[in-house]
């Protein structure tokens, strides 16, 4: 009989043997053929012939662990015992001694978790990772099984093979424990530095969810760092949602992703698309230095020397994919003309096709490229201009503002004087919670007009989404200028919906209704 309290708490185990009357009767007989000794010897350790199981019935609806024990912080008692484990968990080939660890979980979520990374009933191991980097994984067929139809199908398909060790070279350590704890746990924990591992490991497996995860994770840590890195391995992973985001971020702001390290990091096939790109947003200059950037890298990976010979070498026909005769003037003759890269012929060529009436024909694409179109946000139905504002003296005009899709700013567009042309000095700001994402100090010219006049960041700033900006500048120049009225709360441009709030950091009276920085410039 188990006794249990109201809690649910184990108080006392009783055992009770029931011994038949019949049954003892006909024993008694037959050892009482014996003698004396030996019938009081056998008759004191006498077995039980038989015992009866009493089930005790209660009308109350029957309850899963989980509803009786609520998940809660375990008891004083018990919480080293079940750090202890979870800590084990992190480790390999760790065995769990106590004798009723069940007991310290309350539901077959907790206790299969328990498992994980766990030599304790194991009938598989994985030696994971490329030879001299090796870890051996403990697994269990059923629950690996249950977690991905590729182990299911190693395991208890028409072609399974009973190993007691798998091989796994093509997938890191870390990835695959990543994989191994969401299988176990059904828990996601992800890294920047292994989730193209981890996703990897999902996709080889088969495990859709997690690859998802790891699907959203790339996208929401995008950055022109990491894009075209990126770029390259959505293509390989047949992921046309993360290769779209990539794209986005690579044509916005394609001189920081031509720029960064990761582009050297980049395959060949991934190099020409991004060279072909009719929307990137850079100068020609910068994609041609980008792509000798990448040749240098290459020959190292090829074990060439990187000389220019092997540098042309590995770039073979993506050379043909910039479009040199694009370039500024001067970009091209001080900088690719002398770069070795090109032929003497190919030189001259590309200085005649700039000062000839007669242009040679080129190898090279001759055709600029389309970029981005920028949008304008305006977020005044009028302005006006009165003989008293609106004026500059070193304050600050700053505004709030937030946006439903990722876009990426460019610059403001700023009145100018109400007094005739004038040139202004702007000093604009682009922040998140205090933080400096973007700042410029430009002039521009104004010709006394109402319209509004563009100052650019150096590069496109990328805005996330369902979060505020403040944008801000401060103006010198001619003391009167104009200004908006009617200020909207919510703009609709494009499919991008924008909305404004007041910023504290104004101190020259712009806000919502009226003032300055009437135009965001954006790429969406």
């Amino acid at each position: 009989i188990l006794m249990v309290d109201e809690k649910g708490k184990n108080m006392k185990c009783l055992t009770f043997f029931l011994m038949l009357p019949e049954t003892v009767k006909n024993r008694s007989k037959k050892s009482s053929k014996k003698g004396n000794s030996s019938s009081s010897s056998s008759s004191s350790k006498l077995p039980p012939v038989c015992y009866e199981i009493i089930t005790l019935k209660t009308k109350k609806k029957k309850k899963m662990a989980a509803d009786i024990f609520p998940r809660k912080k375990p008891a004083n008692t018990n919480t080293t015992a079940v750090q202890q484990y979870h800590q084990q968990n992190l480790n390999n080939n760790n065995t769990i001694p106590a004798p009723n660890w069940q007991g310290l979980y309350p539901t077959i979520r907790e206790r299969n978790a328990v498992m994980f990374n766990n030599d304790l009933m194991a009938d598989v191991h994985f030696v994971v990772g490329p030879p001299g980097g090796t870890q051996r994984l403990p697994g269990h067929k059923y629950v690996l099984a249950v977690g991905s139809s590729v182990f299911h199908a190693m395991f208890y398909g028409e072609l399974a093979e009973d190993k007691d060790e798998i091989r796994i070279p093509d997938v890191e350590p870390a990835a695959f424990l990543a994989m191994l704890k969401y299988i176990y746990c059904d828990e996601i924990d992800l890294a920047a530095d292994t989730v193209l591992a981890t996703l990897y490991a999902a996709k080889k497996y088969i495990v859709p969810h997690l690859a998802r995860a790891c699907v959203n994770f790339l996208e929401t840590s995008l950055s022109a760092k990491n894009a075209c890195v990126l770029l390259s391995q959505s293509c390989l992973f047949e992921e046309p949602d993360l290769t779209q985001r990539c794209w986005e971020v690579i044509d916005a702001q394609a001189e920081l992703a031509l720029k960064s390290e990761g582009f050297c990091d980049i395959d060949f096939q991934t190099l020409e698309s991004i060279l072909r790109r009719e929307t990137l947003n850079a100068k020609e200059i910068v994609v041609f230095e980008a792509a000798l950037n990448w040749a240098e890298v290459e020959c190292q990976r090829q074990e060439l020397t990187a000389t220019i010979e092997n540098k042309r070498k590995v770039l073979g026909k993506a050379l043909y994919l910039i479009r040199i005769p694009t370039m500024a003037l001067d970009d091209f003759a001080n900088g690719a003309a002398q770069s070795g890269i090109l032929t003497l012929n190919e030189t001259n060529d590309i200085f005649l096709w700039y000062t000839a009436a007669k242009k040679p024909e080129l190898q090279f694409v001759s055709k600029p490229r389309k970029g981005l179109v920028p949008q304008r946000c305006h977020r005044f139905q009028s302005c006006a201009y009165r003989s008293n504002q609106w004026r500059y003296r070193g304050r600050c005009d700053s505004i709030q503002f937030a946006v439903d899709k990722r876009v990426f700013i460019a610059g403001f567009g700023l009145y100018g004087s109400s007094c005739g042309s004038a040139e202004y000095s702007a000093k604009i700001e682009l922040k998140r919670q205090g933080v400096i994402l973007g700042q410029n100090l430009s002039k521009y010219f104004s010709d006394g007009s109402s319209n509004t006049f563009p100052v650019w960041f150096e590069y496109p700033v990328q805005i996330e989404p369902d979060t505020f900006y403040t944008a801000s500048v401060i103006l010198d120049g001619n003391e009167l200028s104009y200004f908006g009225q009617e200020g909207m709360t919510e703009v609709q441009c494009g499919k991008v919906t924008v909305q404004f709030q007041c910023s504290s950091d104004s101190t020259n009276g712009t806000g919502v209704q009226g003032g300055q920085i009437p135009e965001l410039i954006f790429y969406a």
